[in-house]
């Protein structure tokens, strides 16, 4: 059984007992949090697909940590105008585990 889910504007497929990394979350160290937006869910063959969401369905996941991922590199150049700029960024992310896809 998985479930394909939106979440913070971005789509995953969950499944039990699968690691997510989501945007970063304002949430504590093992609390659970509910998914509602479920686009699809597929248990064992029987497919439910939602318009735009699944009636009923949702998705349970419990935060696991949160990190920073590596840092990037943003160059920006123009030519002939002397300009360059170097800029880092370092994306901050949430690891949630899913314990259960619950369908209605």
């Amino acid at each position: 059984m998985y479930a394909l889910v939106e979440y913070k504007g971005k789509q995953y497929k969950a499944e039990k007992d699968v690691l997510l990394q989501v945007d970063k979350l304002e949430a504590e160290k093992g609390s659970t949090i509910e998914i509602d937006t479920v686009l699809l869910v597929n248990n064992d063959g029987a497919v439910s697909v939602g318009t735009p969401y699944v009636q009923g369905a949702k998705v349970k996941a419990v935060v696991e940590e949160s990190f920073r991922d590596k840092k990037i590199i943003v160059y920006k150049y123009k030519s002939k105008k002397d300009y360059h700029r170097t800029i880092g960024h370092r994306q901050e992310y949430t690891t949630i585990r899913v314990q259960e896809i619950v369908v209605a």
